[in-house]
């Protein structure tokens, strides 16, 4: 009877300690993915993309960990009807979708943004990439949702699809602008303070490459705007590449009976003092 009353005891506490178990357990595997998700970013990127991307995941991610548990423990619970443990379970996992778009989201920008930090010529294009990013992860977020809800999620994404194929060509002209600038900024024809001469002759450095066009500031303190498109198909000489140093052929005339050996001697100490003064 003593074994039978301490099964009787004992059951009870099983059942109630198996949701808690799964809770700590979710809990423990939002640490590690958390701890992970550190370890590569910093592997990749750096000790200061790893603080940032993990100072943002970190307690979004718990969340969404939490949410997954709790999940997972509320079908363990037999006291619940099963239509409202179901109904309570897909509110659970609506809410780690939306939360899992949002670490993702934060954590693309957290990456983007470093990126742009080690790279300034690529600052210009930060925001907008974290927009296009985040605008993909929310679209995906919202079809997982559907699919959830159980939502025939094939004629949407079909409308998608035709809807995006529409969108490119209204924004043929602007999608034009913006590949052209991810080429100049992956390729680096130019970059940021190089000294260039475009085709048409107009000389200066440039000051900023943007998501649509380059902006080159010429000796005389004007601003020349060039759609990065019909850059990318211009011819230009960058006088800064593959090095600041240049040379400048100077045509010097000198007498038949000129002494050759003091010429060049003096030649070269007027080109030291010149090199002194610009320097």
């Amino acid at each position: 009877m003593m074994v039978e009353d301490l099964l009787r005891i004992l059951l009870p506490l099983r059942d109630a300690l198996i949701p808690l178990l799964i809770l700590a357990l979710s809990l423990t595997a939002g640490y590690i993915f958390v701890a992970l998700l550190r370890a590569v970013v910093g592997r990749a990127w750096g000790k200061d993309a790893e603080k940032t991307v993990g100072d943002k995941v970190r307690t979004p991610a718990l969340l969404v960990f939490f949410l997954a548990g709790l999940d997972l423990a509320l079908r363990r619970l037999e006291f619940l009807p099963g239509q409202v443990a179901g109904y309570i379970g897909l509110l659970l996992r609506i809410l780690a979708i939306m939360v899992g778009a949002f670490v993702a989201g934060r954590a693309v920008g957290g990456i983007v943004a470093h990126y742009g930090k080690r790279k300034p010529s690529m600052r210009g294009m930060v925001p907008l990439l974290s927009r296009i990013l985040n605008f993909f992860i929310y679209v995906l977020a919202f079809i997982i949702i559907l699919y959830a809800l159980g939502v025939n999620i094939t004629a949407f994404v079909a409308g998608l699809g035709i809807a995006g194929i529409a969108i490119a060509f209204a924004m043929q002209e602007t999608l034009s602008q913006f590949f052209a600038g991810m080429y100049i900024l992956s390729e680096q024809p130019i970059r940021v303070g190089d000294f260039v001469e475009l085709e048409t002759g107009q000389m200066g450095y440039v000051v900023e490459i943007g998501w649509r066009a380059v902006k080159i500031r010429e000796l005389p303190n004007n601003i020349i705007v060039i759609p990065n498109s019909k850059l990318v198909t211009s011819v230009i000489k960058n006088y800064s590449l593959p090095k600041p140093e240049t040379r400048c052929i100077v045509s010097l005339s000198v007498g038949y009976d000129s002494d050759l050996e003091k010429v060049e001697r003096v030649t070269i100490e007027v080109a030291k003092k010149a090199m002194r003064k610009l320097g």
